[in-house]
């Protein structure tokens, strides 16, 4: 008689971190023990299709929370979770995604070791690209939006991953969590924000201490830096999102992650609804006054990294507490949004506001 396969149970984890690199992950790992939640080591569950940097899901031992890294830029991300999502190995239908990563800071909105919950993830590669030098005189940038004519024009044409809205009653419902940590800093990082005083009050959040803020998320494969590319891209968001969005944090795998989410919402593997997108400061994405962009770039730009880092578990774990804290009087049914949520085509339903 041929023997059946021995069984392996799906796990259904009611958090799942997911983290892009190294350094992102190891804070997690290093830290969760000593909060009471679990040790992300005591089930380590390998994934075909998985990095092969980060081959391995991580889960606590009684499977309520996952941790999985991507690796960085957006084709790794995009490839990772869909790998996740199509293992089988879990059942992410009722699951919190935490996606929880170090991030370009915007002067104008927040400084070095800030945390921001966003609302909206911004893709502002998706448009015309001209070498600027090249451009009329009268533009102030190089891109101009699919299927128009200049700069600030709204685009005609979609890709469909330009823009992505969260639940904003899930994001705050997540902000009062994370409202509980006490943020780390450092001297060096203190000492580094008193170089963007002289730009006068418009960079006044840039030298204050790091705090938690509600803003938006660009994602780019290209590590940009300068003012001219931070003012042109602060003026896309608020126009692709219809004024609502603001940008203060530019990464590199958020879109490409929510794409996945929505397109398996569609078939009802994930809850798009239930995706919280926490990033950190961890350099400022154009220089201080009196220094040119290129020896920022090559210079001191990752300035905020080790607080950034240490800020991602400070705020993250408080949201990881207070999911599992009240999962069965509200996190198990869910969070409902008062918004749009999905992608720029309404693909999971209702009409973007945008």
């Amino acid at each position: 008689t041929s023997r059946s396969p021995p069984t392996v149970e799906t796990i259904a984890p009611k958090v799942f971190i997911v983290s892009l690199f190294s350094l992102e992950a190891n804070v997690w790992y290093e830290h969760l023990p000593g909060s009471g939640v679990g040790d992300l080591y005591a089930q380590n569950i390998s994934v075909p299709g998985l990095s092969p940097q980060y081959p391995s899901v991580h889960c606590t031992s009684d499977g309520s929370v996952c941790q999985v890294t991507t690796g960085m830029a957006e084709i790794n991300a995009a490839t990772t979770i869909t790998s996740l999502v199509l293992s089988q190995k879990f059942d992410l239908k009722n699951t919190y995604f935490i996606l929880a990563g170090i991030a370009g800071v915007n002067p104008k909105h927040a400084t070095l070791g800030s945390v921001t919950l966003a609302r909206f993830g911004i893709q502002p590669a998706l448009q015309y690209e001209i070498d600027p030098r090249e451009a009329p005189e009268t533009w102030k940038t190089g891109y101009f939006s699919f299927g128009t004519q200049s700069p600030l024009e709204y685009p005609t044409e979609f890709y469909g991953t330009e823009v992505f809205e969260l639940n904003e009653a899930l994001r705050d419902v997540a902000f009062g969590f994370a409202s509980a940590a006490k943020l780390n800093d450092t001297s060096y990082a203190q000492e580094y924000r008193t170089k963007y005083e002289a730009h006068g009050p418009s960079y006044d959040a840039a030298i204050r201490s790091p705090s938690l803020l509600k803003c938006d998320v660009l994602t780019s494969d290209v590590f940009f830096s300068g003012n001219i590319l931070g003012e042109g891209f602060e003026d896309l968001t608020s126009l692709w999102t219809n004024g609502h969005g603001k940008y203060c944090m530019s990464a590199m795998e958020d879109n490409a992650i929510f794409e996945v989410l929505v397109r398996f919402h569609v078939h009802q593997l994930v809850d798009f609804s239930r995706v919280i997108l926490l990033r950190t400061g961890s350099n400022f994405d154009r220089p201080p006054p009196e220094m040119d962009v290129l020896t920022h770039l090559r210079g001191e730009h990752l300035n905020g990294v080790k607080i950034a880092v240490d800020n991602i578990f400070l705020a993250g774990v408080e949201i990881v507490k207070g999911i599992l804290g009240d999962w069965d009087e509200t996190f198990q049914s869910g969070i409902k949004p008062s918004n749009y949520v999905g992608d720029i085509l309404g693909t999971i339903g209702g009409v973007p506001g945008f």
